[in-house]
């Protein structure tokens, strides 16, 4: 009897689980979708000047279903800011992980990096608005970015102990080049010349040039359409935030 009751109740269990995981997702997606009009409407309106209510006008929701999935507009942002936070974080344990040189560890953090500030998220726009979330929210923050900025700089320190890296401070190094990548966000224009991957090609040219011991090392530069095919299983995706593109939120 016992192992007839576990062999029933295993198909149940499995079942339950694959609805409650389907159901997760499906919730996410629309977190996502909403975040992506937000983010235009923070880009317009500026985030002080947007409200609830015009996020669910772009979301095509309805204000009362909006609040459903966000219960304000700080939770909102801190949503796009630990989003985009794991994602990078993600991104470096696999840089970490893989084997080849430093410059090629810190250039699939930066291709990383750029794509997650710019061409996933929209919403990630708002990515240097985080000074007006409340102290609980913007101390968590801040956690998760230290830890991010701490792999990054250990990255660098471990290029200029090989000898592949000049000397240098990695702090210093690792604020430089976290600085300028998400500066990108005031000044990226998608209808621009650049793509957010072209611009992501040219800030790892540019930045990992100056750390080279040697600048002709291999890892350095490289056609864009080789160095996506070699790092791509390396960056993150979230498929959700790609099908997101192509429609809207939707009342449900």
């Amino acid at each position: 009897m016992g192992l007839e009751m576990r062999g029933l109740n295993l198909p149940a269990n499995r079942t339950k689980n694959s609805r409650n995981g389907t159901l997760r997702m499906r919730y996410l997606a629309r977190r996502l979708e909403i975040l992506r009009a937000a983010g235009k409407e923070f880009q317009t309106r500026g985030f002080a000047e947007t409200g609830m209510r015009d996020i669910a006008a772009a979301a095509v929701l309805s204000p009362a279903n909006l609040y459903n999935y966000f219960h304000g507009k700080d939770e909102l942002l801190f949503f796009c800011q630990d989003n985009s936070l794991d994602r990078m974080i993600s991104a470096l344990e696999r840089a970490r992980r893989m084997r080849g040189s430093a410059a090629e560890k810190l250039r699939l953090v930066i291709l990383a990096h750029v794509r997650c500030v710019l061409d996933e998220v929209e919403g990630s726009a708002a990515h240097l608005l985080t000074s007006v979330l409340p102290p609980r929210m913007r101390t968590r923050l801040v956690k998760k970015r230290d830890r991010y900025e701490e792999g990054v700089r250990r990255l660098i320190a471990g290029g200029t102990r090989s000898g592949e890296f000049v000397r240098c401070d990695p702090a210093f190094a690792a604020r430089a080049i976290l600085g300028a990548l998400n500066w990108s966000v005031r000044w990226f224009s998608p209808a621009g010349p650049l793509s957010a991957g072209e611009i992501a090609e040219r800030f790892a040219d540019y930045l990992i040039r100056g750390l080279l011991a040697k600048p002709n090392r291999s890892g350095l530069a490289s056609p864009m359409k080789t160095t996506e095919k070699r790092f791509s299983r390396y960056i993150p995706h979230t498929t959700s935030l790609n099908s997101s593109r192509s429609s809207p939120a939707r009342e449900d």
